[in-house]
């Protein structure tokens, strides 16, 4: 066997131990996405690789890293990105017409401080993140995968919490969001129970203003539709 047939194995293997929390489908992409996948990619993408990244050569400075999982369409992180830009980004996105419009902000608005990752979260967090690089985690508005049965593939499982405290540096922060209310009573009880996190609030918190409110988000409100965020911080290194 050769030593490429070895690493097809082991990444098969990988991919085998976690259930995904997503389903690729053949949705459209529009012209305007392909192009700016096509020609951005290769300038802002990274390419999934089973090695830890150096996060300084990446974004060619150092600075306070910040990971985004399930970027959508792109408007919210570039929005966050354009107004830190002391901070460096990288999102997390598998669908492809999201990814290009996100790449699409990321050439409009210049921005140098964003690089996107089309692979699963789980394997980007766990093979390419360094433990203690991040200063913090956004996780908004993941699928809420709402019939019981289907549940089992929510983003926000115990075991993936722990591996996310572990790439937080002391005092980094852990951001979810949802309009799901089940949802977030799950996210907050899961969050709970990491020992390596503690809660900023006593429940939920208020939206922190470093995140924007979509139209969408404000169209659920005015409705009536209620939203939740959770914030933990990685507990110091004392204790």
């Amino acid at each position: 066997m050769s030593d490429s047939d070895d690493e097809d194995t082991a990444a098969s293997a990988r991919r085998a131990s976690h259930i995904r929390s997503f389903v690729l489908r053949q949705g459209r992409v529009s012209d305007a996405q392909r192009r700016f996948h096509e020609e951005g990619m290769p300038r802002w993408g990274i390419a999934y690789r089973p090695a830890a990244l150096d996060l300084d050569a990446v974004f060619a400075r150092s600075a306070p890293r910040i990971l985004e999982i399930g970027c959508g369409m792109g408007e919210t992180t570039a929005t966050i990105a354009a107004a830190h830009p002391q901070n460096d980004y990288l999102g997390i996105e598998v669908h492809t017409p999201g990814v290009g419009s996100l790449l699409k902000e990321i050439t409009t608005r210049e921005l140098s401080n964003l690089r996107l990752i089309q692979h699963d979260a789980v394997e980007v967090v766990r093979d390419m993140i360094a433990p203690g690089s991040l200063a913090g985690i956004h996780i908004f508005f993941p699928d809420p995968w709402p019939k019981k049965r289907q549940q089992k593939r929510r983003l926000i499982q115990p075991e993936f919490v722990s591996l996310l405290a572990t790439r937080l540096a002391p005092e980094g922060y852990l951001h979810c969001a949802t309009d799901w209310q089940e949802y977030a009573v799950q996210m907050l009880e899961v969050l709970s129970n990491e020992t390596l996190l503690v809660n900023m609030a006593s429940g939920f918190t208020p939206r922190p203003p470093y995140r924007p409110q979509t139209k969408f988000e404000s169209r659920g409100l005015k409705l009536g539709h209620g939203v939740w965020d959770v914030v933990f911080r990685r507990r110091p290194a004392s204790c």
